[in-house]
């Protein structure tokens, strides 16, 4: 046999040096695997298995190119394929719960805080933009990605705190689908009737599932048309006033009477089990995440898709406010209006007419609560299964996701059934409750899509980190200062004050951790200015 000539021998290990280049600039730009990233399906929890998954079509491609890694450019079909996450996302921001947050800001506040509502939605867009770039970059969501990056201990913390937030939304979004549902009977059904209907919708959830996601956005999509429809008509009826709602919008204007309202605006929009849930949604289309072009593209759509979607639901969450402003700002009833009764002073304030302002109120209610509370659902399936790693069959995990939720609702329903004021305060809590978890979803967030281990080459720049973080920031000491605002109202007693101070210490010293263990914050805001001033003073 002969042996290799020299020539050859460098040709192989040319191609060898090659190879290996190739493959150390893939794993640069492309984001690292753990360990139990590589396990198969059967192995490890996933968002969606791949069978369920919509395939992504390059229908306006040669056939030459498809193979080829490169942004393909813009197709308004492709967008059609991509749409639907965003608007499953977007109904976080149509709870019944922002709904409330709404109307007493335009009862309240009157066209006044139009303009933070708008920028609060900014703010949570970038929020949710980040989540669905740490789905579609990593190919995994965030339940499964906290589950990796911290211990054992910090990631039960994570998911008991995660569970909690979802019970609190549930319990709202339950409550105010009771609530339409007995203005829509005429009070035939009472409040833990409404519930146990309301419970149902898990099986709703598993029956679409069965026949598809696209089938499942659908119906979300109907839903939220209800709720424009419901609400713009509401609007149109009212007939607000045009100049007032502009200057609202463009003047930032805030008053130490409406800082409550304020507060409540901003702690509305960003729900924390809607962050879990967006970086999971956005895997529910088939992306080789090895081609660093297709998956830009997808962030490209997603974009586009969130963007829209949450400007609708700002406009809906305009509508309900400019009513309530229209209605009620200075009157007598401003401050007693709430969830519960607000179809009646609806009612009162604007008659029947050819349809009456009560039903209407009733139907946008009823779809904003039915729509977030089969996304609870569906985020609950998510954290639960990413956090404790669970192969357990759909059914299973959504009626044990919806019983952590329907149980005490139904509690809430049977001891609050004829107190409004009593539920309006439970709203209150429940408000806190979620404000309080804000932090255990936003800070892993960012934290991980700042890492280049876990992004690749789509970790967020300098520029982009620092606004996130400062984003970020601004949302947990204004939700603070409810908490603080809340609790210094609300707390009596010596004894219930020192546990409440003690179970302060201990949130503050677990965010305090998860920042630090990060590296965000410091990384962000202060090493940067102390590198600035180390080496101005070198100089």
């Amino acid at each position: 046999m002969n042996s290799p000539s020299q020539d050859e021998e460098s040709s192989i290990e040319d191609k060898d040096k090659d190879t290996a280049a190739e493959e150390s600039e893939s794993k640069r730009l492309l984001p690292s695997q753990s360990p139990s990233s590589s396990l198969s399906d059967d192995e490890n929890e996933v968002a969606f298995e791949s069978r369920e998954k919509i395939v992504i079509v390059d229908v306006d491609i040669p056939e030459s190119l498809q193979n080829v890694d490169y942004v393909p450019p813009f197709s308004w079909k492709k967008l059609w394929l991509f749409t639907g996450p965003g608007f499953l996302m977007s109904i976080a921001f149509l709870d019944p719960g922002n709904l409330e947050g709404d109307l007493q800001a335009g009862a309240i506040a009157g066209y006044s805080l139009l303009w933070l509502l708008m920028w609060a939605t900014v703010m949570g867009l970038l929020i949710q933009l980040l989540s669905a770039r740490l789905g579609v970059a990593t190919g995994r969501h965030l339940a499964e990605l906290c589950r990796e990056e911290y211990p054992k201990w910090a990631r039960f913390v994570l998911w008991f705190m995660a569970e909690l937030a979802l019970v609190g939304a549930d319990i709202q979004e339950v409550i105010g689908s009771a609530i339409a549902i007995q203005i829509l009977s005429r009070g035939a059904f009472p409040l833990w009737a409404g519930v146990l209907i309301t419970a149902s919708d898990c099986f709703i959830l598993l029956f679409l599932e069965n026949y598809g996601v696209r089938k499942l956005e659908a119906v979300f999509a109907v839903l939220i048309a209800t709720m424009a429809s419901s609400f713009a008509w509401m609007f149109g009826d009212t007939k607000p006033n045009g100049k007032d709602l502009l200057i609202g919008i463009l003047v930032p204007r805030l008053s130490s009477r409406t800082i409550r309202q304020a507060v409540g605006v901003v702690g509305c929009v960003i729900m924390p089990h809607n962050v879990f849930l967006h970086s999971a949604l956005v895997q529910s289309r088939k992306i080789d995440p090895k081609k660093r072009g297709r998956v830009q593209e997808a962030l490209n759509y997603y974009s586009i898709e969130s963007s829209v979607a949450l400007l609708v639901s700002f406009m809906i969450n305009l509508f309900v406010t400019t009513v309530f402003a229209k209605g009620f700002y200075g009157t007598k009833q401003a401050n007693n209006i709430g969830l519960v009764n607000a179809g009646q002073y609806l009612q009162e304030k604007y008659g029947g007419g050819v349809f009456p302002i009560l039903y209407i109120w009733g139907i946008g209610l009823l779809a904003a609560g039915q729509s977030s509370t089969i996304t609870g659902t569906y985020a609950g399936q998510f954290i639960m299964g990413g956090f404790l790693n669970l192969r357990l069959k759909k059914w299973l995990r959504a009626l044990i996701t919806r019983s952590f939720a329907i149980v005490p609702t139904i509690i809430v329903a049977l001891v609050f059934n004829t107190s409004e004021a009593s539920l309006d305060i439970l709203n209150e809590w429940l408000n806190v409750l979620q404000s309080m978890q804000i932090p255990f979803a936003l800070i892993p967030l960012l934290t991980l899509v700042s890492k280049e281990q876990v992004m690749g080459v789509f970790r967020i720049g300098p520029i982009l980190e620092r606004l996130a973080w400062t984003v970020g920031a601004l949302v947990i000491i204004i939700n603070g200062y409810l908490l603080l605002d809340f609790f210094v109202s609300e707390v009596k007693g010596l004894l219930f004050a020192l546990f409440i101070c003690s179970w302060t210490a201990a949130y503050i010293a677990f965010i305090v951790y998860l920042v630090s263990r990060g590296g965000g914050l410091p990384s962000t805001w202060f090493s940067i200015e102390l590198s600035r001033r180390f080496s101005a003073t070198g100089s």
